[in-house]
C-alpha cells in the first residue's frame, strides 16, 4: 500500500512540474495572416520548432497564440522559427500581466 501511495505522489509531482513548464505566448506577425494559407504556413512550420505544443493563428484578431515548453524553448526563439518562414513576429503583452505588474510596483513604493 505504501509503494502505491509512493507511486502516485511521484506521479502527481510529475505532472505538477510539467504543467509548471507549459507557457502561453501571443504574436503579432508582420505580414498579418489573412487567410487559410498563412494559418497552415505558419502551423506546418512552427510545429516543428522543440517545444511547442500547440499553434493557434486567429484570422480575427490577427493574433497567434503558442503554447510551449519553456524547458525546450522561449519566444525568442519562436520569434527566430517565424523568421524563417518570412514573417516578422512581435509578442503582445498579456494585460493580466500588466495588472499583476503594477499592483506589484504599487506595493514596492
Amino acid at each position: 500500500m505504501k509503494k502505491l501511495i509512493l507511486l502516485a505522489f511521484v506521479l502527481f509531482l510529475a505532472v505538477v512540474s510539467q504543467a509548471q513548464s507549459i507557457k502561453e505566448v501571443v504574436f503579432t506577425t508582420e505580414p498579418e495572416i489573412e487567410c487559410q494559407n498563412c494559418v497552415k504556413r505558419i502551423k506546418d512550420n512552427l510545429r516543428f520548432e522543440k517545444g511547442v505544443k500547440a499553434i493557434n493563428p486567429d484570422l480575427k484578431t490577427k493574433l497567434v497564440t503558442v503554447q510551449y515548453d519553456s524547458e525546450k524553448t522561449d519566444p525568442d526563439k519562436l520569434i527566430k522559427a517565424f523568421a524563417k518562414i518570412n514573417y516578422k513576429a512581435t509578442v503582445v503583452e498579456p494585460k493580466n500581466e500588466d495588472k499583476e505588474d503594477k499592483k506589484d510596483n504599487k506595493d514596492k513604493r
